[in-house]
């Protein structure tokens, strides 16, 4: 249907009332093992392949799937990964490692810890970042954006929204929190680098702002700490991506025209 562009961003779950109300109870490094044990399966099936697994989770008996992936040997799989389970089961199926924003030298270290373990694996994986964007043509601009995005947010509401957070058992989400501690104080927790959006909202909870040049600098510096992709976004969507095309492309070195490093960016909208 979409003539092989399909990525396939997989999840193991996070907070356990939701996956309760899912019929799902097991706990979390158990959801990464039901989690390899489908991916098994599934990288298997989506080839053409007749497969035939008994696992503790999945079984199935000649399984087969009608119409196999364009994509070979499967559509590229991402995964976010912060936790060690996460890790060990990225390293073991997953082509790009996602992380959300967190300031540029917690992503480095996160990559070397990955790499560690893929290199137990003997595989290698890519890595790539979710970010939110908020870019204007001055630095006070793109500033006052942001704090717009939160004017009207009472604290009842952070703290409301907060509580649901706390609960999640995500690595990656915990350290979203920890990012801010739920407190609009000090949001700019690394250079350009702002927690406002994870106040209110679970998931990508950072966005870079600035001028071009400031968030091209720090795209540059997650660059250099590892990362291949990024999964870029803003509020409102269409808006913020004319934005970022036409304020903040030109001054990339890896824009989708003029691509030497290889690096690929991806429209988000979770």
């Amino acid at each position: 249907m979409s003539g092989g562009r399909l990525i396939v961003n997989v999840v193991c779950g996070g907070n356990p009332e939701e996956l309760a109300g899912d019929g799902v109870f097991l706990d979390h490094d158990a959801r990464y093992d039901q989690a390899s044990e489908w991916i098994e399966a599934w990288t298997q099936l989506v080839k053409g392949e007749e497969t035939t697994l008994e696992g503790d989770y999945v079984t199935l008996k000649k399984g087969k799937v009608m119409y196999p992936a364009l994509q070979k040997p499967h559509p590229p799989l991402m995964c976010g990964a912060s936790s060690s389970a996460g890790q060990k089961f990225a390293a073991k199926w997953i082509d790009t490692a996602l992380t959300w924003g967190e300031p540029p030298e917690a992503v480095a270290e996160k990559i070397r810890e990955m790499r560690a373990v893929a290199a137990e694996e003997s595989t290698e994986l890519k890595f790539g970042i979710r970010l939110h964007v908020i870019v204007r043509e001055t630095s006070e601009e793109a500033w006052a954006a942001a704090r717009e995005l939160i004017r009207f947010i009472k604290p009842e509401t952070v703290e409301k929204a907060q509580a649901v957070l706390r609960k999640s058992e995500s690595e990656g989400q915990k350290r979203m929190v920890a990012l801010h501690n739920g407190s609009a104080d000090s949001l700019e927790v690394s250079p350009n680098l702002w927690a406002g959006v994870g106040l209110v909202t679970g998931g990508a909870g950072t966005a870079l702002v600035g001028s071009p040049d400031e968030v091209a600098a720090r795209l540059l510096e997650y660059k250099e700490a590892g990362i291949d992709t990024f999964i870029l976004s803003g509020y409102p969507n269409l808006e913020e991506c004319y934005r970022v095309a036409e304020l903040l492309f030109p001054k990339l070195p890896f824009t989708p025209e003029r691509n030497p490093l290889g690096t690929q960016f991806v429209p988000g909208g979770w």
